[in-house]
């Protein structure tokens, strides 16, 4: 399964894949606003994770989905996005992702962000979708409250930063299948898409 915006391939990937993701997530600077990514990454985190995530996609329910974000013009792997945690009888999932520095501002998460969300209400008919996100990632904050997230919470010293062993504070946002159909065409005449 891939979805397709007007920059982007999202997909599964592929055990080619690894140099491109460890180029991206093996930058500190990524590596040090997630919960799950360690630092260094190497060779043998990236194939790891290429193995899991292929495994899940081939389970007969699938509950998470990981995708590479791949950039059409390079057809290079710059990032990755997910829906974790699905729960189709409470219909909702966790959502979270990641970009190479290099590729940092220009929209690609936004771009990749509305094609996840259309899939996760649309394709597979979730409620809602949670994001948690560091308290101090100013840009990932900011992105969620722009997707149309709202901010419910937050939770003291909940998680900890595999890369930096810093424990943070987690944002804890939630967004509608109803308030996401509000916003999103604000979103699409803004975007790539």
């Amino acid at each position: 399964m891939e979805l397709e915006t007007k920059r982007l391939i999202l997909r599964k990937p592929k055990k080619g894949d690894w140099k491109d993701i460890v180029e991206g997530a093996g930058e500190f600077d990524v590596a040090k606003m997630t919960a799950s990514i360690s630092h260094p990454y190497k060779k043998k985190d990236a194939e790891d994770f290429i193995k899991k995530t292929i495994k899940k996609w081939n389970q007969k329910v699938i509950t998470d989905y990981s995708f590479v974000i791949e950039l059409k013009s390079e057809k290079k792997v710059i990032g990755g996005i997910g829906l974790h945690r699905i729960n189709k009888f409470f219909g909702k999932a966790e959502t979270g992702s990641w970009i190479n520095k290099k590729y940092w501002r220009r929209g690609y998460i936004t771009e990749a962000k509305i094609a996840i969300n259309d899939f996760a209400f649309n394709k597979l008919k979730l409620r809602r979708l949670n994001s948690f996100v560091f308290k101090d990632n100013k840009a990932s904050n900011a992105t969620q409250m722009k997707m149309g997230y709202k901010l419910e919470g937050m939770q003291r010293k909940a998680a900890k930063s595999k890369a930096s062993g810093r424990i943070q504070d987690l944002n804890m946002f939630g967004l509608l299948k109803e308030d996401w159909k509000k916003i999103r065409p604000a979103l699409i005449r803004g975007s790539q898409l």
